[in-house]
């Protein structure tokens, strides 16, 4: 029997990319989703194209050997499949983790297979899948009396992953288009304190210690990507490339990567030439104009981008509890903050009413997660005071 991968999202990046490399590993892939419009295509269709795009050119992959499960009105088949899988991988948002988990832990409990089942969650969010574990493992999912033989049958790991994944074409139906660029990186450790063997998984760099590759990746592409796509929205440009085309814009950003590298630097240990180097790639990655990046997609879902552990706040705080500067990073988070009603983007809408309804120190509490403890706080706290004000 060859083997099988359950993959949670039909999006883009499940079908562009995780899936796209499964694919190439020899799975069969069976994509679960709630959407009727995607699972009913992906049903109807044995193949589709993934065309990577790079400054060498267009590379196009054919994906084929895969199957689709509507979860919400066949949950039984979902269950059966997972019991049997030999992987299960998600890229639905963070936010959707908990609302998955449930059927994953019912997989879970049918699975008679003596080989673990591998569990890695494919998110923009540090810690993903130990997240996902936590739903499942809740005990409105996994009775407490049950945990140890859940344990025995499943290994949760974390992963970080690094592809941009530009707007589609309107008439592009399945097919995906996507930067030729990736990074995959997941966790060794679940497998290594057992002595079983990781799963084999095309492209994917194995490591002991994901950490510092969770945030580099974090505070340098998506705080960079982010960074010009709200300065780029401020300043009415179309596209990615357009913003960092903007001199101004552009030294905005390498000063917050500067910030962010500074961090990088002097906690995991990697040295400035090396970060350099790093940041370099990026900066000219998301300027390739091939991409045609939308500015108010990549800079959609402000409030989870405003959150705690994210992409501007997170080393902020840091930086700021160590008394490094921020300056350029709070400039970022100002941008973000202005980031309202914006066409199609839910979140933006929201943070519109949440300033209008809330004081200053309530949205910063709210939105950002720090108190009055942080010291980065009182900082924040004036940029949303001028931000209500404008």
């Amino acid at each position: 029997m060859g083997l099988k991968a359950i993959h949670f999202g039909g999006g883009n990046i499940g079908r562009g990319f995780v899936a796209e490399k499964l694919h190439m590993t020899g799975y069969e892939v069976v994509f679960v989703d709630v959407m009727d419009s995607i699972i009913e295509k992906l049903q109807a269709t044995k193949s589709y194209t993934v065309t990577e795009i790079g400054g060498e050119g267009e590379k196009v992959n054919t994906i084929t050997n895969y199957r689709a499960i509507n979860s919400k009105t066949h949950e039984a088949d979902v269950i059966k499949e997972i019991a049997s899988a030999d992987l299960v991988t998600c890229a639905v948002g963070p936010n959707i983790l908990k609302f998955i988990a449930p059927v994953i832990a019912k997989g879970i409990d049918q699975r008679s297979s003596s080989t673990p089942l591998a569990v890695i969650a494919c998110e923009n969010a540090i810690g993903a899948t130990d997240t996902l574990a936590g739903h499942i493992k809740d005990p409105r999912n996994t009775p407490q009396e049950k945990h140890e033989e859940h344990d025995s049958k499943v290994r949760y790991a974390n992963s970080a992953i690094d592809r941009i994944v530009p707007q589609q074409d309107a008439d592009a139906g399945l097919n995906v288009k996507i930067e030729s660029f990736f990074e995959w990186v997941v966790e060794s450790t679940p497998w290594i304190k057992t002595g079983i063997k990781h799963p084999e998984i095309e492209g994917v760099k194995w490591v002991e210690d994901l950490v510092p590759y969770i945030e580099r990746k974090l505070f340098t592409v998506n705080t960079a990507h982010a960074a010009a796509a709200y300065y780029g929205h401020n300043r009415h440009k179309k596209f990615i490339h357009n913003a960092l085309e903007d001199h101004e814009i552009k030294k905005i950003v390498h000063e917050a990567l500067a910030e962010t590298s500074h961090l990088i630097v002097k906690k995991h240990g990697i040295t400035n030439q090396e970060q350099k180097h790093y940041v370099n790639k990026i900066i000219k990655r998301i300027s390739n104009p091939h991409l045609e990046d939308v500015v108010e997609r990549v800079g959609r879902a402000p409030l989870r981008k405003l959150s705690r552990k994210e992409r501007f706040v997170g080393p902020a705080t840091e930086l700021a509890e160590r008394g490094d500067n921020v300056e350029a990073l709070l400039g970022c988070i100002e941008m973000a903050f202005l980031f309202q009603n914006v066409e199609g983007d839910e979140e933006s809408a929201e943070l519109a009413k949440v300033l209008k309804a809330h004081d200053a120190k309530s949205v910063v509490e709210k939105v950002c997660g720090l108190t009055e403890k942080d010291k980065l706080f009182p900082h924040v706290v004036k940029i949303v005071e001028k931000v209500q004000k404008a």
